[in-house]
């Protein structure tokens, strides 16, 4: 069942990319380039996702278990520090140079769109890296905090 229901909701999710434009890299540059041809369309785009997210927030908020019986998982992690903001720098800086993000990619994947591919690949090179430097700085914060204790 649960197999199910995340392929109906990534269903909508991937025909929400695709209606509203934002699995289009055009679009997308068009919208975040204010000083040229700025394209305001995906403001409602972005304003109505704002809303629905806040929304289910709430409602999950409320909620000790998920429709279908789980318990209710929310972040709750509120401290912003330099790995949060060098993220989403570095997030918001891909997505303005290729007009891709990691939704859009798996469609761009998918219809066999070049820059799908290689937005895919680079994101797995990405997510490599990270966890290569996670495993570095878990060892030497346990080299360390072992070798202060003697």
């Amino acid at each position: 069942m649960n197999i199910l229901f995340a392929f109906v909701f990534g269903l909508v999710f991937g025909l929400g990319l695709i209606v509203s434009g934002l699995a289009n890299p055009a679009k997308v540059l068009g919208f975040l380039d204010l000083a040229g041809l700025w394209d305001p369309s995906l403001i409602l785009v972005m304003t109505g996702g704002i809303a629905i997210g806040a929304v289910a927030f709430a409602i999950a908020r409320q909620r000790a278990r998920t429709l279908l019986g789980f318990p209710m998982q929310l972040p709750t992690a509120r401290h912003i520090d330099k790995r949060l903001v060098g993220g989403s720098l570095m997030f918001g800086i891909g997505w303005g140079l290729a007009g891709i993000c990691p939704g859009p990619s798996v469609i761009l994947l998918g219809a066999g769109v070049k820059a799908g591919f290689v937005f895919v690949a680079a994101m797995l090179i990405g997510m490599a890296f990270f966890e290569f430097l996670e495993r570095h700085r878990a060892r030497t914060a346990r080299t360390v905090s072992s070798g202060s204790m003697q």
